[in-house]
């Protein structure tokens, strides 16, 4: 009964909802990503270099050739798909570029919600005054 209760406290946190949240809006976040870069900007960029598919890249490691990446994993081929890496390189610069945008605002509005330093008391700055008195 008190591990269901821990276990209630626990989940009820603040921080565990959300980091779930966080994740959730995450992942949705990954496949937009993937699809902006494999569905928007890939094809473009093909296009001007000849009309290249950069998923099809791919280099066969035993020296033989095959017509298309597909063929070559059937084949049961040792391949290195090249082409995938450099769209999954170009999804990571984008995903590390949004979260620092995100991380950049998040600083933005935490510095401007700080409060000012309290001025300090009275006294103390009638003390200063007094040392800066004795100084002279």
């Amino acid at each position: 009964m008190k591990i269901a209760q821990e276990f209630r406290e626990f989940i009820s946190r603040g921080n565990v909802v959300d980091l779930a949240v966080g994740v959730i809006i995450g992942a949705a976040f990954g496949k937009i990503v993937t699809s902006l870069v494999n569905d928007v900007i890939m094809p473009p960029i093909g296009a001007l270099m000849k009309g290249i598919n950069f998923n099809a890249l791919f280099f066969c490691l035993n020296g033989q050739t095959f017509k298309s990446l597909e063929e070559a994993k059937q084949a049961g081929a040792p391949v290195i798909g090249y082409g995938a890496f450099i769209n999954t390189a170009i999804e990571f610069v984008i995903v590390a570029a949004c979260v620092f945008a995100l991380v950049k605002v998040v600083n933005k509005i935490k510095r401007a919600e700080s409060p000012a330093p309290a001025a300090p008391p009275k006294s103390e700055l009638l003390l200063e005054e007094i040392r800066d008195l004795l100084k002279r």
